[in-house]
């Protein structure tokens, strides 16, 4: 590490945080990484048919266009690093670029290459130029990378890279801010072919939050899926072990957790972690030492998947120091906790999505409409089947959002409060047009007493047609 610090200290002021450089390299270091030459894994195919893969050759089709006689090398990358395609015209540094296998086909990973543009940006999830020496393997130095990772429009989750690289004796400002228009242009691009799709909101205020075990909110009964991860949580907390929860966004993980602590712990404070802005992440960790040692408290931190590599493992050197009790996180999948997180992880718990746990749908909307209205919300027959039988691709999270406006509309919810979606069956994605159709089509249906033909009649179609547009968008009809 005193190498890097004296590359850093003798050449300009990185743009990338000596911070973030130092814990890469140590990270490589870790894996083994090559220091030397490099020796990528080769992976073959890729994946050529995801949105991701077609709106990202389409941006950087049109880049490669405008930098026909520039030595820059266009690349798209999935989320494992992995090269998915390749664009350059300059012979020199395709021949330089194909002895260093940074080509379709070969994983160029942290771990793979050690410290290099495309890996740091996905390990952190920030955009990352690295240059000549701040390469960790030698075999890098003549090149500078920049590469910017692009996230789900919808859900947020890492799809992969924009990267561009060029001889490390070029000018990197100009390669930084075009890795990160293409980045954002593929990102906008997903979301206008995406069809219907609706951008992530934007994560506000609450990162810490904390609640007390004294007066604990009441909870619904819900099911056997449920109850059975409920008691494995529990059973790991009284053992003394660490927890990790895994399951989609917006399952109810983090709930679950809250729930086993309340019950299994006699600490009177759970505090809630939720992953910061990327510039907020420094103060983020600096809140961590404080709130540890303070007394009879336990911590959920939620989303560990999306943190940062170099914020997670600083966040597992604060916890190792730190006299505490267990454990208790979040993620996507077991594999994506981090792994200096995952070293503290002692069992892992799996929560179903809530299309698998059907019985706990209307439970949970009453339970959900009574906290938004204050009162009880009752479900007719139809909004109930209805809501049973969706396929809640946003899960509990999902759930909430439309009892809750369903809810400020009456005590009473019937299938005319729901929105349009969650009268369908799971279906293709749609054009806005048809997305227009189909919810004019089920607020027709919803109306009480009216028929398919009715239906019909007012919006101007025939008989057979709306039969058939009902079927296509999988509209459930009220009895």
């Amino acid at each position: 590490m005193n190498e890097l610090a004296e590359r850093v200290h003798a050449g300009d002021a990185p743009v990338v945080p000596t911070q973030r450089l130092s814990a890469s390299w140590q990270r490589s270091q870790d894996y083994g990484a090559p220091a030397e030459r490099i020796a990528p894994v080769y992976t073959g195919d890729v994946d050529d048919e995801s949105l991701f893969f077609r709106c990202g050759q389409q941006v950087l089709h049109g880049l490669h266009e405008t930098l026909a006689n520039e030595p820059v090398s266009l690349m798209l990358t999935d989320h494992d690093g992995h090269v998915l395609s390749r664009s350059c015209q300059d012979r020199a540094l395709l021949k330089a670029l194909d002895n260093t296998y940074l080509a379709p086909g070969f994983a160029f990973s942290e771990r793979e290459a050690g410290t290099n543009g495309l890996g740091l940006a996905l390990a952190d999830r920030m955009p990352s130029l690295v240059r000549g020496d701040e390469h960790y393997c030698t075999g890098l130095w003549d090149y500078t990378c920049a590469a910017v990772p692009v996230l789900d429009p919808v859900h947020g989750w890492l799809l992969g890279s924009v990267n561009l690289t060029t001889w490390s004796r070029k000018s990197a400002d100009l390669l930084f801010a075009l890795a990160q228009t293409a980045a954002g242009h593929t990102s906008a691009l997903m979301l206008a072919r995406g069809r219907g799709m609706r951008p992530r909101p934007t994560p506000r205020g609450e990162v810490f939050r904390v609640s007390t075990a004294a007066h604990p909110e009441p909870t619904p009964e819900l099911s056997d899926s449920w109850r059975t991860a409920l008691r494995e949580v529990r059973a790991a907390l009284a053992d003394g072990l660490s927890v990790g929860v895994v399951g989609e966004p917006g399952v109810g993980k983090t709930t679950l957790l809250a729930t086993a602590l309340r019950r299994t712990q006699p600490h009177d404070r759970i505090l809630h972690a939720s992953p910061p802005a990327p510039d907020d992440t420094a103060s983020w960790l600096a809140l961590w030492t404080p709130e540890l040692g303070k007394h009879n408290t336990s911590v959920i931190a939620a989303d560990v998947d999306t943190l940062p590599s170099w914020a997670a493992t600083e966040l597992a050197g604060i916890i190792t120091a730190q006299p505490r009790g267990p454990l208790a996180v979040t993620a996507r999948e077991a594999t994506t906790i981090p792994e200096a997180l995952a070293r503290h992880v002692d069992a892992v718990v799996d929560l179903p999505p809530l299309r698998r746990r059907p019985d706990d749908v209307l439970p949970l909307a009453e339970h959900l409409g009574k906290r938004a209205r204050g009162r009880d919300v009752r479900f007719t027959p139809a909004a109930s089947r209805a809501l049973r039988t969706y396929h809640w691709p946003d899960n509990a999270e999902q759930l909430r959002r439309v009892v809750r406006e369903a809810a400020a509309r009456s005590d009473v919810v019937d299938t005319r409060h729901l929105p349009p979606e969650v009268l369908c069956g799971p279906t293709r994605a749609l054009t806005r047009i048809e997305t227009l159709e189909r919810d004019e089509i089920v607020r027709c249906l919803a109306e009480p007493g009216t028929t398919p033909t009715r239906a019909a009649e007012i919006l101007g179609m025939g008989r057979a047609t709306i039969y058939r547009k009902i079927a296509q968008y999988g509209i459930s009809v009220p009895e």
